[in-house]
């Protein structure tokens, strides 16, 4: 599938064959997600008249998201994306139909609505994962891969900032489940489109791939060595990256500064990360994945403790734009180490437990800076937030002997000395 290109741009990950119509296919998807969230929270606020119940069925539809993640990875690897994806998301997007029915009925059941959302959650399809596998299928070259990861993430990060504008254009016209109904009919007609691309077609099934013969290093604890350091690096960024939402607004309001400077800030966050993340993909690096992934972490981390020593917005702004520049090449790396780590067959689910390490960790995040904005000093505050980042930096990366790449040579191109050796595990793992 994939197709020798002279220079590694974005424009050649682009012309690839079948790579623009896969990705528009996927990011069609995706969208989905920047406007279910708000959607079925405002609908199910208006269902239920409270905060409380609508806040709980929120956390059951995101609990059983994110953590059930690597098993629905799992049965992509397993049995391809047609036979697994594509299911996944027609019932994802009926149970969608479904919450919107329910909700437009007020006086439902708080227990028909909490298994619902719970039961819809746990088949959302892990269209990200799959796509940054369909990324790595298509181009074994791995600075064509960078580059790819980088538009891929940046892509993202604007789908979740585009999709809650776009739910905020609907509520003011009709009703919000009408922005649930839309979540439900992107996620099916993108993933139809996606799943029916040739290019997701070349990602085979795991157990189709055992002919080709045995992976090497399958099923045995360097899997999870491998693992270890990309998946706490995404963790410990998404604590970092949720805190700043609170801790900008409890800025804002020692300084008595209105809500309107907070968005601002949050902007600049965004804005920096999309800048990193084309930086980063553009840049030919020397140095291998897993030496530059602590060093992203840490930039996270010590810009965002700096950023508790800011005099006022101006230059919080700026502090928190800097921790932006880090954030997105910090998720990208972390995905093309998962990717390096794991046999082909296994793509999917290792790219999910990262996605599924960010999540969580944006979870914790939030619960935990709320404890600490109101018993420390804001200053303090940030330092926490940022030391965890820092602190994933000293987690080591693990290498595989290099004894067994000899016959990889012609695989990937001037990135390829620095690969760690592709190994398989029976372990699962999205956005």
């Amino acid at each position: 599938m994939s197709t020798p290109i002279s220079r590694p741009s974005y424009a050649a990950v682009l012309r690839v064959p079948h790579a623009r119509r896969t990705f528009s296919a996927a990011l069609v998807g995706r969208l989905s997600y920047g406007t279910v969230s708000l959607a079925l929270m405002l609908s199910l606020t208006r269902s239920t008249g409270s905060y409380a119940v609508a806040g709980l069925v929120m956390a059951l539809f995101g609990a059983t998201s994110v953590f059930l993640s690597p098993y629905r990875a799992s049965l992509v690897d397993r049995h391809g994306p047609r036979r697994a994806l594509l299911p996944m998301a027609l019932l994802y997007a009926a149970l969608l139909c479904v919450l919107a029915a329910v909700c437009r009925r007020p006086g439902t059941s708080e227990a028909v609505l909490a298994v619902t959302a719970g039961l819809a959650g746990a088949c959302t399809p892990p269209l990200g994962p799959t796509m940054r596998a369909v990324w790595a299928e298509l181009l074994p070259d791995r600075l064509l891969l960078q580059r790819a990861y980088s538009v891929d993430g940046v892509a993202e990060e604007l789908l979740f900032v585009s999709g809650p504008l776009l739910v905020g254009g609907i509520v003011a016209v009709a009703s919000p489940v009408v922005g649930v109904v839309l979540s439900a009919v992107l996620v099916a007609v993108g993933t139809l489109a996606f799943v029916t691309s040739p290019a997701t077609a070349a990602l085979r099934p795991a157990g189709r791939a055992k002919s080709d013969g045995p992976a090497p290093g399958r099923g045995g604890p360097g899997q999870g060595r491998a693992l270890l350091q990309p998946v706490v690096v995404a963790a410990a960024v998404g604590v970092s990256v949720s805190a700043v939402d609170l801790l900008v607004v409890a800025f804002a309001g020692e300084r008595g500064l209105g809500d309107g400077t907070v968005a601002w800030v949050l902007a600049a966050l965004s804005v920096g990360s999309a800048v990193g993340g084309l930086v980063n993909g553009a840049v030919a690096w020397s140095s291998p994945t897993r030496a530059r992934l602590p060093f992203f972490a840490a930039g996270v981390g010590l810009c965002l403790a700096a950023a508790g020593l800011a005099p006022g917005l101006g230059t919080l702004v700026l502090a928190v734009m800097c921790a932006g520049l880090f954030v997105a090449p910090a998720l990208t790396t972390a995905y093309l180490i998962a990717d390096e780590s794991v046999a082909p067959g296994f793509r999917v689910r290792a790219g999910a437990w990262c996605n599924t390490a960010v999540n969580a960790g944006m979870s914790a995040g939030a619960a935990a800076v709320g404890l600490l904005v109101e018993r420390l000093p804001l200053p303090v505050c940030f330092a926490v937030a940022g030391a965890v980042a820092a602190a994933a930096a000293l987690v080591p990366g693990y290498r595989r002997g290099s004894a067994r790449r000899a016959g990889k040579g012609a695989q990937s191109s001037s990135e390829s000395s620095e690969l760690p050796e592709p190994s398989s595990s029976a372990s699962s793992s999205e956005s």
